[in-house]
């Protein structure tokens, strides 16, 4: 799958559906993410991803699991139709597709940038995102966030919150592609087991290490 959430930084997924997001119950966007950020140190969570192409002609759904411990520690486990691990160990970020016996692996710091990862399972918003609040919509409340920088390769993200709860994550990114992730079976600030967080390919793995690119 080639959605911004399923690669860095054209699949960054990301996303949270945690409880306890909001610190209010009738607090915007911009307060329940601030919220989230500030409050939910850990959790774990399953969704449900569609990405539909630019034309609106073709869909495609999977399935998967999220982890996370601030900061930029976090797992992804996506199932089928399409297989794949995603790891940041704080440090790396490793992508595993086991279909294909490949890993890539890169530095935290090239692979987040401003992506939604970033804004979920980092801890500073202010420092790559320009976040405004959006009219709520079935009960939800929306936040826009911008990033500051060029070169995320999104066109838009929005997240929404409902009650105390982030419900959706919304990704359309630079070729026009969207993605919707929604969640269930949340668990806030869950104690999550470290080894989680840490990758060894297996043997026979074919490994590549992705550089950044030279500045001129």
């Amino acid at each position: 799958m080639t959605s911004s959430i399923r690669s860095f930084a054209a699949r960054a997924l990301a996303g949270l559906a945690l409880s306890g997001a909001a610190a209010m119950a009738h607090a915007d966007g911009v307060s329940a993410l601030q919220s989230f950020v500030s409050e939910v140190k850990s959790g774990r969570a399953s969704f449900t991803q569609t990405v539909t192409s630019p034309d609106g002609k073709r869909k495609k759904t999977s399935t998967g699991s999220f982890e996370f411990q601030r900061p930029n520690q976090f797992r992804f486990s996506y199932g089928k139709p399409s297989d794949q691990v995603i790891v940041g160990d704080g440090k790396e970020v490793w992508v595993y597709d086991p279909d294909l016996m490949q890993a890539s692996v890169r530095n935290m710091d090239q692979a987040l940038g401003a992506t939604p990862v970033a804004l979920l399972a980092g801890g500073d918003l202010s420092k790559d995102f320009t976040l405004k609040a959006q009219p709520a919509v079935g009960g939800v409340e929306w936040v826009q966030a911008t990033p500051k920088r060029d070169g995320a390769g999104l066109q838009s993200l929005r997240l929404g919150f409902k009650g105390r709860e982030l419900s959706a994550l919304e990704i359309v990114d630079g070729f026009g592609q969207h993605s919707v992730m929604q969640f269930s079976a949340v668990e806030v600030n869950a104690k999550v087991p470290a080894e989680r967080f840490r990758f060894t390919p297996p043997a026979g793995v074919d490994v590549v290490r992705q550089q950044a690119p030279k500045q001129p």
